[in-house]
């Protein structure tokens, strides 16, 4: 019988359950109010201004039929603007408002300092071992996601 606690499957969930923790920590101990899907979603609607909400899915690789709500609660918090796209009557356009990109400012160093705990007991080579082995394994991985990340230059 395989160890189940060295399954990679068990050992991403568990990351995926620290990770979710570490970053929850260190933005509300710097005053913030913001989910890990929140923040790398305005992170991508402040890096392309107009974004529309399906190409936001793609580009953080989250599911089409729920980034709504995530747009919907940027929306509520004043970080985001939702328009009218000028291209597509059916499309809303999102946009990082004065707020939204002050957050960002703001919160980057309670990110950061996230990252830096969620990788605390690997030397700096291993850190960037980590980070490259998983990037290997979910790009050779990435179509088979039920909400696989879409390059931006074709998103």
């Amino acid at each position: 019988m395989q160890d189940t606690y060295a399954m990679p499957g068990h050992l991403a969930r568990r990351f995926q359950q620290i990770a979710v923790a570490v970053f929850l920590a260190e933005v509300d101990a710097a005053g913030y109010d913001l989910t890990p899907v929140q923040y790398v979603a305005l992170a991508a609607i402040s890096a392309n201004p107009g974004i529309d909400q399906v190409t936001l899915a793609g580009l953080i690789a989250y599911d089409r039929t729920t980034i709504t709500g995530v747009v919907d609660r940027l929306v509520q918090k004043g970080l985001v603007e939702r328009n009218e796209s000028s291209r597509d009557r059916r499309a809303r356009e999102l946009t990082a408002t004065p707020a939204g990109r002050k957050t960002l400012d703001g919160i980057t160093p309670a990110v950061e300092a996230a990252q830096r705990i969620m990788l605390r007991g690997l030397t700096q080579k291993e850190a960037k071992d980590l980070i490259r082995l998983l990037q290997k394994a979910i790009a050779s991985s990435n179509e088979l996601s039920r909400a696989p990340l879409r390059d931006p230059a074709t998103a």
